[in-house]
C-alpha cells in the first residue's frame, strides 16, 4: 500500500503549528480564552511531547519486533511538567524538525515495515500505519482547539 499521501500530511504538520502560533505574544500564548481548557502554549507544547512519543514508538516499530509501548497521561504532563514556562515557538520548531526527520526514515521504509506492530499496554497492538494516521489526526484535532482560541482572542 502507498502512504506517500498520509506521510505529506504528517510533514505538513510541523509547518501548521508553527503558523498556527505565529504573530501571538507571550500573553496571548498563556491565556485561557476558553476556560477550563488548555492555553495554546499548553496545547503546542503537549503536541511537542505527543509528536515524541509518537516517533519513538514508530521508530521502535520499525526497527525492533513488537515493542512495548507504554502509554503517558497528558494532564500529568501538563501539571507537572512546567509547560507554562516552555516556549511554544521552540515546542513548534521541534515539532516541524522532528516530524521532518522522521519522514526521511518512513519514506525509505520497505513495504514489509508498514506491516510490523506495537503492543500497546492499554491499546494492543498497534501498527506503523494507524500510529502514523493516529499522531496526524492527532495534531488536526489540536490545531482546530488552537483556532478556536486564537478567535476568542480576537486574532
Amino acid at each position: 500500500m502507498d502512504y506517500s499521501a498520509l506521510i505529506d500530511q504528517f510533514e505538513a504538520g510541523g509547518a501548521k503549528v508553527k503558523a498556527a502560533i505565529a504573530g501571538l505574544s507571550h500573553e496571548e500564548l498563556t491565556a485561557f480564552p476558553i476556560p477550563g481548557t488548555w492555553s495554546i502554549q499548553q496545547v503546542i507544547v503537549h503536541l511537542q511531547d505527543s509528536d515524541a512519543v509518537a516517533i519513538d514508538r514508530m521508530k521502535r516499530i520499525a526497527a525492533e519486533d513488537k515493542p512495548l509501548l507504554i502509554g503517558f497521561n497528558e494532564n500529568k504532563f501538563v501539571q507537572n511538567l512546567f509547560y507554562d514556562d516552555q516556549s511554544a515557538a521552540d515546542a513548534a520548531e521541534c515539532i516541524n524538525l522532528s516530524r521532518r526527520q522522521m519522514v526521511k526514515v518512513l519514506r525509505k521504509l520497505p513495504e514489509s515495515a508498514w506491516s510490523k506492530f506495537g503492543i500497546h499496554n492499554e491499546r494492543g497492538k498497534i501498527t506503523l500505519p494507524e500510529i502514523l494516521e493516529l499522531y496526524t489526526k492527532h495534531l488536526e484535532r489540536h490545531l482546530k482547539f488552537v483556532s478556536e482560541k486564537r478567535a476568542k482572542l480576537g486574532k
